[in-house]
């Protein structure tokens, strides 16, 4: 778990703006947001939403607090299988080892 990498990001509010007017601002231009600091914030980990919750200033310290988790989407399947249906990992894992070992099995009744 050490090597996983999650980029969490905190979406505070959303603008629309021209390309033109983006490239004539310069260092320190301010970008007027239509939300306020009561709105909810969106959070998103990889750019997929999993929570919203609401900014919380202390003092010098802004943080996000957590009033809601989205739930992840259901996946619809049809029973049966399918020659696109996904594997799970231990099932992708035993068909390989299958293979591999009717193909050592065919080399080794060839002599070769």
């Amino acid at each position: 778990m050490e090597g996983l990498h999650v980029d969490l990001t905190i979406v505070l509010g959303r603008t629309r703006m021209p390309v033109h007017m983006l490239l004539r601002m310069g260092r320190g231009a301010v970008i007027e947001l239509a939300s306020s600091d009561t709105d909810m914030v969106e959070i998103l980990a990889n750019d997929h939403p999993i929570a919203r919750g609401q900014v919380v200033v202390t003092g010098t310290r802004i943080q996000v607090e957590i009033t809601e988790i989205i739930p992840k989407p259901t996946q619809l399947s049809d029973p049966g299988v399918s020659i696109g249906d996904a594997l799970s990992v231990s099932d992708a894992l035993e068909e390989a080892a299958a293979i591999m070992a009717s193909q050592v099995g065919a080399v080794a009744a060839d002599g070769s």
